[in-house]
């Protein structure tokens, strides 16, 4: 149901060596909502990502996730939840076809072991072609077709990020963390990449948190903000509510000298 807590990050704390990149952060999302994670470069939103994910244990806080507390998780656990991401570096298989990069991302959900899925005969055989049934839908749904079977290493930066986006929707997430999906895009690309995630949320119901540095896409498809400063929050609320907030101008164009 929207508006039901599905992720709350409570009072993490991170640092590496003397550097604390993250201080007391806490936030949540609810179900059905796109939230926003904005800030300036380097101020923890990539970090908190992975607090999320467990790839960076945090020091002090926990990660609950529908109604679960999963702090002690450990990092390959986190897809088996529910909740899958992208990369700002896309982390793709360069030397499989989008097709194959695709079934990657259904590794979670496949039980046939290896020995039945190498005969392919019987449930294993089934169970592979339900999995490209979805696989097709994703292509259709993010207009893959003509790159299907292509290597992933040969396709250019942006569909590259729709491959990616692509296999983090593959997993069925409830939660989808996209660590700058439109990074190095061109504005065609951004508009295409905008549609397709748009879609992903109102078609398949999925929650989304959506770090991203253009202000006027962020504004424009988010429900609430959350931006960071220097690995604190600074602000959170809705777009409307962040654009006047003055912490917020402040940390993104400065304090003018007088």
């Amino acid at each position: 149901m929207a508006g039901q807590e599905l992720l709350r990050v409570n009072g993490i704390n991170l640092s590496f060596g003397g550097n604390q990149v993250l201080s007391s952060v806490s936030f949540d999302v609810k179900k059905g909502e796109i939230l926003g994670l904005i800030g300036p470069n380097g101020a923890g939103k990539t970090c908190i990502l992975n607090c999320i994910t467990l790839f960076y244990r945090p020091e002090q806080g926990q990660v609950f996730f529908d109604n679960a507390d999963i702090t002690s998780s450990r990092p390959h656990q986190i897809a088996g939840f529910g909740i899958s991401r992208t990369f700002q570096n896309i982390e793709l298989f360069s030397g499989l076809t989008v097709m194959e990069n695709l079934m990657a991302g259904r590794h979670i959900l496949m039980k046939s072991g290896a020995i039945a899925s190498s005969l392919f005969f019987g449930k294993a055989r089934r169970e592979e072609i339900n999995h490209r049934e979805v696989v097709e839908d994703i292509i259709d749904l993010l207009e893959l077709e003509a790159i299907r079977d292509k290597l992933v290493g040969s396709l250019p930066y942006g569909q590259r990020k729709r491959v990616d986006l692509g296999r983090a929707l593959a997993l069925e997430p409830k939660l989808m963390l996209l660590d700058e999906p439109m990074a190095g895009m061109n504005l065609e690309e951004k508009e295409d990449m905008v549609r397709f995630i748009l879609d992903i949320h109102e078609l398949k119901d999925i929650s989304i948190i959506f770090v991203e540095h253009d202000m006027g896409v962020v504004m424009d498809i988010v429900d609430r903000l959350v931006v960071l400063d220097f690995g604190r929050k600074i602000a959170e609320g809705t777009p409307l509510e962040i654009k006047g907030n003055p912490n917020v101008i402040k940390a993104y164009l400065g304090t003018p000298k007088r």
